[in-house]
């Protein structure tokens, strides 16, 4: 396994915006690192200040206070032209272009090197096609970019950072506007090329679930707590996670390192079973605001085998009828 290094390091870092009164402060006193091979999701509710972080990282803002070095340098140290060719940003808003093809855009990723009009070589194209096998995007040369899908089009946005060469890749809402299918398959991708590639990814995301089955390191923002580091598994087990997305109606597991939607139960029934067929009942009764426990003087007796359902002796079909039989039966 190759050795992850320290390629971003911030000290008593703080961020914000200028207003009319001077700088609105929106994180502070943040000290952490980020490493090659690693991907790192930053977590936060909404106007928790995830998007001036990263626009901090980089470069876009200028931190209120404190520093940011990246491989040991400063980053006011570096020019536009040497940041270009250590930083690489993919953002979330649409790239609204036409009349440009997929290898013209991932080509764009070259321009550090080149000029923005500059003449690409035979080896830049060679790293435009790499970037673009990297990606698994090889069926999309030629297209145009406006005909691309959402996730194709991120795919491309990706490439392109990949063929600017950096160690680092910032993302911001890398998943924002896809199917949750497509979802899976940019994180996935992104984790393959920090491990693959040793480069540090660094990105902000909505998707939880997502984020905490597959980032290496959690970034958790808020403006009460501020800005809490570690795995997703210590996050989960120390009781952050659930600290900083607390809300009524939603519950952190810390078992399973989930949410879950906690239903107002009230009434209950009997429920015995095994498997799938009884976690899948006890997911509809609870939709239904039921409770369920094994007591044997519960009046309402279910069980849920692979074999089927059967509600008081009764044999039914399927957990819709079921469903049905134990809400007519309660209201009645």
């Amino acid at each position: 396994m190759m050795k992850k290094k320290e390629t971003i390091r911030v000290e008593n870092l703080s961020t914000g915006y200028h207003s009319k009164k001077g700088y609105n402060i929106i994180t502070k006193h943040i000290n952490a690192s980020l490493f090659s091979g690693e991907l790192t999701c930053l977590l936060g509710p909404n106007g928790a200040g995830k998007s001036t972080l990263l626009r901090t990282l980089t470069a876009f803002l200028p931190p209120v206070d404190g520093q940011i070095f990246i491989s040991g340098k400063p980053l006011f140290n570096y020019s536009d032209a040497e940041l270009a060719k250590v930083i690489g940003v993919v953002l979330t808003d649409k790239l609204m272009v036409t009349n440009m093809t997929v290898d013209e855009l991932v080509g764009m990723g070259r321009s550090p090197y080149t000029g923005f009009w500059g003449h690409m070589s035979d080896n830049d194209h060679r790293i435009v096609t790499d970037a673009i096998d990297l990606v698994g995007i090889s069926n999309l040369r030629g297209r145009m970019v406006q005909t691309l899908s959402d996730g194709e089009r991120q795919k491309v946005m990706i490439a392109k950072a990949l063929a600017q060469e950096t160690p680092i890749i910032f993302l911001d809402e890398p998943t924002a506007f896809l199917d949750y299918p497509s979802k899976v398959e940019i994180m996935q991708l992104l984790q393959k090329l920090s491990r693959e590639q040793a480069k540090t990814v660094f990105l902000s995301t909505h998707d939880l679930e997502l984020a905490l089955q597959i980032a290496d390191r959690i970034w958790l923002i808020d403006k009460s707590h501020g800005v809490t580091i570690g795995t997703p598994e210590d996050l989960s087990l120390s009781g952050d996670m659930s600290m900083y997305f607390h809300r009524e109606g939603v519950t952190f597991d810390a078992e399973s390192g989930m949410f879950k939607i906690c239903h107002k139960l009230g009434k209950s029934v009997r429920l015995t079973g095994s498997n799938a067929p009884y976690h899948m009942v006890k997911k509809a009764l609870a939709r239904q605001g039921i409770d369920v426990n094994n007591d044997s003087h519960n009046p309402i007796s279910i069980e849920a085998s692979e074999d089927g359902y059967t509600i008081n002796g009764l044999k039914v079909k399927s957990i819709d009828e079921l469903i049905n039989i134990v809400t007519d039966t309660i209201d009645s």
